[in-house]
């Protein structure tokens, strides 16, 4: 049985240092996430975009890491009617507010929700057992210190066929000096730190789907489980 918002069971906590960044999450979005969506809006490009390409099958098993307010999972859940779809996140604080939205949304039947850390992510965190289909990590690598773990584990809970998406901060070369300095700043105070070595990965393979957005302020993936990070 499909288990619904907010009835999800927790997932372990193993290292301190884990625990620290969940706190840290915490503390940077207990308030924040009140104005998070409104706010957002205007500096996330492209997350609209990567829910237009997911192209999902009905059944398709769908999990967002970092799932944050629940704003990608419930646009998911009106375009696509038929997937099932999970949402995890480091901070608590954040998963109130994302069980409030999808309760809003009269969505508690189609998403479930779990805190957890993208390195330990699997389906029993949601107390099911069948791999995804597809793993979303939207503007959350860039706030994963483990981030490279976070993409292996990702892959390594996809079903054969599934498919890794994540939408992020490029490496905003194209801003200009003065444009990059500032926004890494502004960036910094968020603890946000844009993955621009696996940017240039990306871009050297070609085993992956990748568009880069201009100013090379963000970049869309599309890749499968077998692509190396």
């Amino acid at each position: 049985m499909f288990t619904p918002a907010g009835r999800c069971p927790e997932a372990r906590v193993n290292a301190e240092p884990v625990k620290d960044h969940a706190s840290l999450m915490d503390k940077v979005y207990r308030r924040q996430r009140y104005i998070y969506d409104f706010t957002r809006k205007y500096y996330l490009f492209g997350r609209d975009r990567l829910i237009r390409e997911l192209d999902l099958r009905p059944g398709d098993r769908v999990v967002e890491i970092g799932c944050g307010t629940a704003r990608n999972l419930i646009r998911i859940a009106e375009r696509y009617p038929e997937a099932r779809l999970f949402g995890m996140d480091a901070s608590h604080e954040m998963l109130k507010t994302a069980a409030e939205s999808v309760r809003r949304a009269g969505l508690e039947t189609r998403i479930c929700l779990a805190h957890g850390y993208a390195e330990d992510l699997s389906p029993a965190m949601f107390g099911e057992h069948e791999a995804f289909d597809a793993c979303i990590f939207s503007y959350s690598l860039s706030m994963i210190p483990q981030w490279k773990q976070a993409l292996r584990q990702a892959a390594a809970t996809l079903s054969p066929d599934g498919r890794i998406h994540v939408v992020d901060f490029g490496d905003l070369t194209g801003l200009g000096r003065t444009g990059q300095t500032a926004l890494l700043a502004w960036l910094r105070l968020f603890h946000v730190t844009p993955r621009a070595e696996l940017l240039h990965d990306l871009e050297r393979s070609t085993s992956a789907s990748l568009r880069v957005l201009p100013g090379r302020y963000a970049f869309l993936l599309t890749a499968s489980k077998t692509l190396s990070f």
